[in-house]
């Protein structure tokens, strides 16, 4: 028998914090492409449902994917998986890159250039599911049913870290060139790869008495509303982070000067609105709800309704400066309605169970992000406000639903 209180296969805090950094690693490689793709493919000569069809497709081949790539990793080793992932994240973003490169300079055009993204892109959600089932059935090993729960929300807080820290970094190498930031996660997701290579233990198999605990369904009652919840937050989210770069494109007219070039503006005061986002939840989330530890029943409807405010605001204000305080505004929303989300929805199932729902509710956001981005390119093609309010409009639906049914649910863990 195997003793509920000792990890399977314990893993050392060295050890577990660098797959927390590949999973801030994978969100930053997978964001920066709304900062960077989004308004270059458009220079290219895309449309904006076209460029938001090659990001919408590829994210929805790579959350289909996630569940065989778990079985791989079962068969071939979490290690093996996890490198192999970030390496081909890296290398798909590369090619990318030059495709990307070849529609800039004329190389490509038209349905050419097109087709030849769309075929780059799907081996990003062909070759990189891995890394997400793989650091999770290692920290589901190296975790106790009392610790599980802990370990797999720090591995979903670094993947959200990673996804907002991606496009702010933009700021910080846009200057360089506006595929620079791309560049940036390249550099990281290898670098990574071969820590992990090094750092982590090789290979080993499970004890045959080992029993894995049993995965929840999707339609599990308990779990159920909260994805569905989750799912429809990173809709809104997703929506607006495809047409954040095109409404500030399109609202400022940046032109190119002798020292940058339009591209790079776009990228540069975009990547400043996202470094807004990323202030706003930082300080937040480790300013008020790590130390408090609010009741995630109070802050949810909270958090929402400010998000919601946060992207009405950033177009009722026309001045930059205003647009980037809306973004620090929404990034401390996030950071109370995220976590809180989360938290109900592990705290909806037996604390046995809570790892197994902390996996399950870590695919809302690669799911939601199937359909917020095409969404909110259709909307723009019709309006550039409209993703904005649909947004809000949606994310306050969401705080009104917490406040009227979500706030008066009991705490039910045991």
């Amino acid at each position: 028998m195997t003793d509920p209180d000792t990890p399977l296969l314990p893993l050392s805090g060295l050890q577990k914090a660098m797959i927390g950094i590949a999973m801030v690693a994978m969100g930053a490689g997978m964001s920066i492409n709304f900062v960077v793709v989004a308004p270059l493919a458009r220079k290219a000569g895309l449309t904006e449902i076209e460029v938001a069809g090659i990001l919408t497709l590829s994210a929805a081949v790579y959350a289909l994917l996630i569940p065989a790539w778990g079985r791989l990793a079962d068969r071939f080793g979490r290690k093996r998986v996890m490198i192999f992932s970030l390496a081909a994240m890296g290398l798909t973003n590369m090619a990318f890159v030059f495709a990307l490169n070849a529609a800039l300079a004329g190389l490509v055009t038209g349905l050419t250039a097109f087709f030849t993204l769309v075929f780059v892109r799907i081996w990003f959600g062909l070759l990189s599911p891995g890394l997400q089932p793989a650091a999770m059935a290692a920290m589901t090993d190296a975790t106790t049913p009392m610790t599980r729960a802990g370990g797999l929300g720090m591995l979903g807080a670094c993947v959200s870290i990673g996804s907002i820290l991606g496009p702010a970094g933009a700021t910080v190498l846009a200057p360089f060139g506006a595929l620079m930031p791309i560049w940036g996660t390249i550099v990281l997701n290898l670098a990574v790869a071969v820590i992990l290579a090094i750092v982590l233990p090789a290979t080993r198999k499970r004890p045959k008495t080992a029993k894995r605990p049993t995965p929840l369904a999707v339609r599990d009652p308990r779990v159920f509303p909260h994805l569905v919840f989750l799912f429809s937050y990173f809709i809104g989210i997703g929506i607006v982070q495809q047409t954040l770069s095109w409404f500030i494109e399109d609202r400022y007219k940046f032109v190119d000067t002798a020292g940058r070039s339009a591209g790079e503006a776009v990228v540069l005061h975009t990547g400043i609105a996202f470094a807004c986002f990323a202030a706003g939840m930082i300080v937040v989330q480790f300013g008020y709800v790590q130390p408090r530890r609010p009741d995630p029943r109070k802050i949810l409807p909270l958090g929402l309704a400010i998000v919601a405010l946060g992207y009405v605001a950033a177009d009722l204000f026309f001045p930059f400066w205003a647009v980037a305080i809306s973004f620090l505004t929404v990034g401390g929303g996030a950071a109370l309605a995220v976590p809180a989300a989360n938290a109900l929805g592990s705290l909806s199932v037996t604390r046995e169970e809570q790892g197994a729902a902390a996996a399950l509710l870590a695919a809302a956001p690669p799911s939601g992000f199937i359909f917020g981005p095409l969404i909110g390119a259709t909307l723009y093609s019709f309006m550039p406000q409209l993703p904005l309010y649909v947004s809000a409009a949606l994310i306050g639906s969401l705080a009104i639903y917490a406040l009227l049914v979500t706030s008066k649910r009991p705490l039910t863990p045991s």
